[in-house]
């Protein structure tokens, strides 16, 4: 389960900052953030709120006991 958890804290991680590089420079068009078109317009939000997901996430697969 730790490894799960880590695993999509570090695809949301990806995705948080692919998302937020693109929308802050123009490049690195390759995040979700950019396919969704429901995200139309708050694609900053959901870049940072997928970091805060990851976070989230790495804090509750530390707060597991590796096993």
């Amino acid at each position: 389960m730790k490894q799960l958890l880590e695993f999509l804290g570090f695809v949301a991680l990806l995705q948080g900052t692919g998302g937020l590089v693109y929308e802050l420079t123009g490049k690195l068009g390759w995040g979700v953030t950019q396919r969704w078109s429901a995200l139309d317009g708050y694609e900053i939000y959901a870049g940072i709120a997928l970091i805060v997901l990851a976070l989230a996430l790495f804090a509750a697969a530390e707060s597991r006991k590796s096993g």
